[in-house]
């Protein structure tokens, strides 16, 4: 079936489900950052089981729903949780979530995932605004036929995410005090874990966070001519850059759930004033 077919099938779902519903920013929430959706008001939830095409997350804290409503006065569609290829999926499943945002009118999306730090001053605890990335996987959600109707073959990916909206993030989050690092995320397909040499490697290549989401989604909505900004919650440090320590994912979803509070007041200032040209 054509992608255009299963995204027009996924946005009939939604708008019976939510008539009323004309989000204009997307947000999709990564581990441990759920929370988020508890600050959109006159919320209307859509399971990912009721969406057709949408891929069901296998990963706890991801709760496979689409949230509607408003942050800050801006009505928005928040998907809380996504899928990824280390669970087996296409990765025009993968996207399809956020290709069907752009379908429902959402003119800039903002990505947020768990990462690990490549640098000892972005400690856990802090939030990492995503200027640019390295895809690591060797995957790409636009390989095979290219959908006209979607974007065209060849994408610019110069600036893959928007530098108006880095700057919004950068000014929301100095006015509510937070503390917002600046760097390059690695995609690691996983769900292995890093070991000590590779995280050496992407550091050697520039990169400043790891993790295993993200990219495809940022591809896939640059396709689209939907902008982009995308923030790390810094969950832990990588592999090798302490001693005798062991990463495990109850870690990432622990320090996920404790940024949860930074994240929504950082995303409910950004939103504050949003028209779709700033």
């Amino acid at each position: 079936m054509p992608e255009t077919d299963a995204l027009d099938a996924a946005v009939t779902a939604i708008r019976t489900a939510a008539p009323a519903a004309a989000p204009r920013v997307g947000i999709v929430l990564g581990s441990g950052l759920g929370a988020v959706a508890d600050t959109v008001a006159a919320a209307v939830d859509i399971p990912y089981a009721a969406i057709p095409g949408f891929p069901q997350p296998g990963v706890p804290s991801h709760a496979g729903r689409l949230r509607l409503g408003t942050m800050s006065g801006v009505p928005v569609a928040v998907l809380q949780g996504r899928a990824h290829a280390y669970e087996g999926h296409g990765l025009a499943d993968v996207v399809r979530p956020v290709r069907t945002l752009a379908r429902l009118g959402c003119t800039a999306v903002i990505l947020t995932n768990a990462a690990g730090s490549l640098r000892r001053e972005v400690a856990p605890g802090r939030l990492m605004l995503i200027t640019d990335h390295l895809n690591g996987t060797g995957l790409n959600p636009l390989a095979g036929p290219n959908e006209a109707a979607l974007g065209k073959r060849f994408v610019d990916m110069t600036e893959a995410y928007d530098a108006r909206l880095r700057e919004r993030l950068r000014a929301a989050a100095a006015a509510e005090g937070i503390p917002l690092a600046d760097g390059v995320y690695y995609w690691a397909q996983g769900p292995s874990f890093e070991t000590p040499a590779e995280i050496r490697a992407f550091r050697g290549l520039g990169a400043d966070a790891v993790g295993m989401s993200t990219v495809p989604e940022t591809i896939a909505l640059r396709h689209m001519g939907v902008r982009v900004a995308a923030i790390s919650g810094i969950t832990n440090l990588a592999a090798g850059m302490v001693a005798g320590s062991a990463l495990d994912h109850a870690e990432t979803m622990a320090q996920g759930s404790a940024m949860a509070g930074n994240l929504a007041r950082l995303l409910a200032r950004f939103l504050d004033g949003w028209t779709d040209d700033v």
